[in-house]
């Protein structure tokens, strides 16, 4: 199949090969010997990220000032 690429740099995937790919929205672009490679992401919920990061945070057994160390040192900030 062919597909043309705008001025703008936009190219139209064909409805057969993207309903392929269900309700994907967002891909990762790469170029691989001379070729464009589309490969579909998930992007998760904000509220997801945070819950997963919550998890590991109580399993690490975390203080918020272990969190509040770790950001200043990050910072470089003096404790």
């Amino acid at each position: 199949m062919l597909a043309k690429r705008t001025f703008k740099n936009q190219i139209t995937i064909p409805k057969e090969i993207i309903s392929k790919f269900g309700n994907v929205e967002y891909f990762d672009v790469t170029a691989r010997e001379g070729k464009i490679v589309l490969s579909p992401v998930e992007i998760l919920p904000r509220e997801s990220r945070l819950a997963g990061i919550r998890k590991k945070i109580k399993l690490l057994g975390l203080t918020e000032e272990d969190i509040e160390g770790a950001i200043k040192w990050a910072r470089k900030e003096k404790v």
